[in-house]
């Protein structure tokens, strides 16, 4: 019976102490490793297991932590975790005080630049070659492992630009799975499939025109070749480009057929690689479910709604829409800043456009927002999912920064429905036609109701209203977070003394409301989902201020830091917002 390799491996060291005609042995134990804990512990399954062999060719061949590794995105990482150091509490993946789930700078010097976007490895990269450079260091080495899916991102290419008139040691290896979350769309995916399939002729090799030394592809999981190829590339000075091929879910036939399913699939069975089902009967819906089947039947009534996505069809469930109207939805890869001002231009003419972009990943369009949207007035719909802590994921995924960073900007009008009923009507009122662009942010889960299909009701814009009456502190919370409030107070047998209010427009405020909550109460309490800096709470105590009000103001809500990797609930917890926080805070006003 053969030893187990990965149990005396602490290090790439001691990784680049065995035999090459050992490795791949390592590499089924990696992958088996892989698979033992992510089945139980959850996480992201399919890109690690593509890059085993990609991954112990590039520590065994590189110079690492020296030779500077980046892996673009990092869902990709986990093998590479395993391998410095963190095989033993690799199973605090994504936990709360547990390892990140992507590579994180603080956890390990073998981390050499904390990632959880897409498509920044390529500028990191020549970052660090270009200071080794100034510093006289010319023999080391600085290595982007980039997928197909976020190669197509304008980001990559303005680092790719870049490279190629430079000197810098630079080595960039295309993962090419032809899928990220969802499959890979648009021409790049065409000409990639054309060059792996043998049709592009190398004379039009668009690499190459780029002053790139282009090779490959190669096939990713013949870890001889590979190793041979790298070992060959430390040798070629400037800017190189390896093109490798892989299968996403290498290993495990179930990941391998079903590659959106199995990019994270929750937990599953080791042995057979069948995902443990989870009932869902009775259960609320999903928030990007009521978008999605709320967004295809107005789509049905209305010829002008078009759906955009970058690169995230399924997860915001605007594939509903495009199964249907294919025409009318589309899917632009990841890149956001395109899809805002792809919206921006299908407004000047008179289309009504539902732009579902992640919160976390809106921020990487933020001068579109502006410049294009806002400046110009156009009515873009965005639908913001994700928004609020999301979990595990951690602080690269956190929707907690929009209501901030929407609010500030002139004719941007921001919204947080309270369930899935707010949340479907704010979608039919936004088709009838508004006077600005408005962000609708909703959460990631499930909501609180299952009878939530009812008749379309119109919402007045910037209007607040009371859910519970009170004499002497008034609660005011915005979007779903107003459920938790509700729970507390519900908890409490609904104390008379604390009224509660929804306002599910941080902009415009209902300042009517707002002048008679401020005129009755000694005290008001904000609570939201989003950072308190800048944000909802903020909002509020700029009102009191410019009015001259003098209640008590408290704020509640995420603080001033980047919050960990986690439960919702652990997270919640940590920012004194679930239930019973609020519980103990409502309590201590009584």
């Amino acid at each position: 019976m053969l030893s187990n390799l990965l149990s005396s491996i602490n290090s790439p060291t001691d990784l680049r102490q065995l035999d090459v005609n050992q490795l791949p042995q390592l590499a089924q134990e990696l992958r088996d490793f892989i698979i033992d804990v992510v089945s139980v512990k959850e996480g992201h399954l399919g890109a690690s297991l593509g890059v085993v062999e990609l991954t112990i060719a590039l520590h065994y061949v590189f110079d690492t932590p020296n030779d500077r590794l980046i892996w673009d995105v990092g869902h990709q990482a986990y093998g590479h975790k395993i391998l410095t150091g963190r095989r033993d509490n690799f199973h605090t993946n994504r936990q709360f005080h547990g390892i990140s789930g992507f590579p994180k700078r603080s956890e390990s010097e073998y981390d050499a630049f904390g990632v959880g976007h897409s498509s920044t490895s390529i500028s990191a990269a020549l970052g660090m070659a270009i200071a080794s450079n100034l510093k006289g260091d010319f023999e080391k080495h600085h290595i982007a492992v980039i997928g197909d899916a976020s190669i197509a991102s304008g980001m990559a290419f303005e680092g790719l630009n870049h490279a190629g008139v430079t000197d810098a040691n630079l080595l960039v290896i295309l993962n090419d799975n032809a899928i990220g979350i969802d499959p890979s769309v648009g021409a790049l995916k065409n000409y990639l499939t054309a060059v792996k399939e043998g049709k592009n002729p190398r004379q039009n090799n668009m690499i190459k025109s780029l002053n790139f030394d282009y090779s490959g592809p190669i096939d990713g999981h013949d870890i001889q070749a590979v190793i041979q190829e790298l070992e060959r590339l430390k040798k070629v000075k400037g800017p190189k480009f390896l093109h490798v091929i892989t299968t996403k879910g290498k290993g495990l036939q179930q990941a391998e057929e079903n590659q959106v399913q199995y990019h994270a699939p929750g937990k599953f069975d080791a042995n057979t690689g069948e995902i443990i089902p989870k009932s869902e009967e009775h259960l609320p819906p999903k928030y990007q479910d009521v978008f999605g089947e709320t967004i295809l039947d107005l789509a049905q009534k209305n010829e002008k709604i078009i759906g955009i996505t970058p690169a995230m069809p399924t997860g915001s469930s605007l594939k509903l829409m495009m199964d249907v109207f294919p025409e009318r939805a589309f899917d632009v890869g990841i890149a956001e800043q395109h899809a805002v001002t792809l919206a921006a231009g299908m407004a000047t003419q008179g289309m009504v456009v539902f732009c579902n972009i992640y919160s976390t990943f809106l921020q990487r369009a933020y001068d579109q927002v502006i410049h294009d949207v806002t400046l110009q007035n156009l009515p873009v719909i965005f639908c913001l999912d994700r928004a609020g802590l999301v979990g595990e994921d951690g602080a690269t995924h956190h929707g907690v920064f929009d209501l901030a960073y929407l609010r500030c900007i002139p004719n941007m009008i921001v919204y947080s429905p309270r369930n899935e009923m707010a949340l479907q009507n704010i979608l039919y009122t936004a088709q009838l036609g508004l006077e600005h662009p408005i962000a609708i942010r909703y959460p990631r889960g499930r909501g609180q109701n299952t009878h939530w299909k009812i008749p379309y009701e119109t919402i007045t814009i910037g209007k607040a209203h009371c859910i519970k009456e009170g004499t002497k502190v008034a609660v005011l919370s915005n979007g779903t977070i107003g459920n938790t409030v509700t729970q507390a107070l519900e908890n409490l047998q609904n104390p008379s003394d604390i009224a509660h209010f929804d306002f599910p427009f941080v902009k415009p405020l209902d300042e009517k409301l707002l002048h008679t909550i401020f005129s009755k109460f000694e005290m008001v309490i904000t609570i939201e989902d989003g950072t308190i800096t800048g944000g909802f709470g903020s909002a509020i105590l700029e009102f009191a201020a410019i009015n001259n009000y003098h209640s008590k103001i408290q704020v509640v809500g995420v603080p001033d830091q980047f919050i960990e990797q986690g439960t919702v609930l652990e997270l919640q917890q940590f920012c004194k917002m679930d239930v019973s926080s609020l519980e103990v805070l409502f309590r201590e006003l009584l």
